[in-house]
């Protein structure tokens, strides 16, 4: 098959004007302009006409059972009071509520073209009758351990339980640690292990707040009592380490490990990061909707680039934000960062999340998968990956894995 646009933006290089797609299976042949294309190529042409043809976007942390949750949490006083907002929400739901707010986000992530989703699933049992996801779906089995530690061989058949009836045919399976606040360090070392055997990639939610931030570097705050509380064990908060550094000391985390949020670092954070062979750095997601909401301290989006570190865009849950799509993310972070060439900001959507994941995708080049979606092309802007960040149309047309997905 061969697929035409006015534009082709490969995200891996710099955009083709009158460009074209050879796609054999679910795999990407050549690219190049139509002409170069059609001399070299037979096969049936489709012709996208005065579109954008471009890599299926990527959202790398999303938490698809709370989709019912929309503008359902006002902005509250404090991170802490929003978790206790949230928890109190969570126990008059069931899980038919959740089965249909998954079928829902998938049906809206998908309007708005994203074609892979790394989606954090809380509640295991909910995958024993899901219907098939129609997007490239990673699911990560959220781990909690609040008022105990999980031994070790525990978390291990937990886990092969959780993943014996998943259907992950496009996608995959991960493990995910809540956060440190959430997670003992024990939990922390036993899904290391476990991943590592498994070949699973770890998403975990770190230093996201102030709060949390206070709970380990200085014993103390709103989330610290709160956790109290509930029953957890608060002697590890008593070492003036960061979350982050709190995290690395139970974990040395690697190149599989996908850290959401990372809102709140010190300069020994960045020291640590550093220290950490380029080739075994993990992935941060930033979710820009999310982090405007909660009013979080300005993200370190510079000092990490700085580092070289892989930064993917997430939406987070509608309980922290108002919308599934990646274009309302990009657009937020575009407007708070503006010294951000625009190209960057488009593949920390879609290339940077797949390298997060682990996935050929997020890119048009010869070998990557055939995860493509085309938007209207808006010839009146001059910066092409800026008129990316601007639309505001639903996707119309998409494939995932070779196939084109019918509305």
């Amino acid at each position: 098959m061969i697929l035409r646009a006015r534009m082709v933006v490969p995200v891996s290089g710099a955009p083709i004007p009158d460009g074209a797609v050879v796609v054999h299976g679910n795999t990407i042949t050549a690219v190049g302009t139509f002409a170069e294309i059609r001399a070299e190529h037979s096969g049936e042409v489709t012709d996208l006409g005065e579109r954008l043809l471009m890599p299926g976007l990527v959202n790398a942390h999303c938490h698809l059972d709370y989709t019912m949750l929309r503008r359902a949490i006002q902005p509250q006083r404090s991170f802490t009071e929003w978790v206790g907002r949230i928890n109190a929400l969570k126990r008059s739901l069931g899980p038919d509520d959740y089965r249909a707010a998954i079928v829902r986000g998938f049906a809206e992530s998908r309007r708005w073209g994203t074609t892979s989703i790394a989606n954090i699933e809380s509640f295991a049992e909910l995958m024993l009758d899901m219907p098939a996801s129609p997007l490239r779906t990673w699911w990560f089995l959220e781990m909690i351990d609040v008022r105990h530690q999980v031994p070790s061989e525990e978390v291990s058949s937990g886990m092969l339980a959780f993943f014996e009836p998943c259907d992950a045919r496009r996608g995959g399976f991960g493990l995910s640690p809540h956060a440190p606040y959430t997670a003992s360090g024990p939990l922390y070392e036993s899904v290391s292990e476990s991943a590592a055997k498994l070949d699973m990639p770890v998403m975990t939610h770190v230093a996201e707040s102030r709060e949390e931030w206070e709970m380990f570097r200085h014993g103390r705050g709103e989330l610290y009592e709160f956790m109290l509380r509930v029953g957890r064990w608060m002697e590890d908060c008593q070492h003036g380490n960061t979350p982050l550094r709190h995290l690395f000391h139970h974990t040395p985390f690697g190149a599989r490990w996908i850290l959401a949020h990372m809102n709140e670092l010190d300069d020994s954070d960045f020291t640590l990061l550093a220290s950490i062979p380029r080739h075994e750095r993990p992935s941060i997601v930033h979710c820009p909707g999310s982090h405007r909401y909660f009013r979080h301290a300005p993200f370190r989006l510079a000092k990490l680039l700085e580092l070289r570190m892989n930064i993917c865009l997430g939406t987070d849950s509608l309980a922290s934000t108002h919308s599934l799509s990646m274009f309302d993310e990009m657009r937020i972070l575009a407007d708070r960062e503006q010294w951000l060439n625009p190209a960057d900001v488009v593949a920390m959507a879609t290339l940077h999340g797949a390298r997060a994941l682990n996935l050929n995708a997020g890119k048009i080049e010869p070998g990557a998968l055939a995860d493509l979606i085309a938007i209207p092309h808006d010839a009146t802007m001059r910066d092409v990956h800026a008129a990316v960040i601007a639309n505001r149309q639903p996707v119309a047309w998409m494939m995932i894995d070779g196939q084109i997905l019918a509305h």
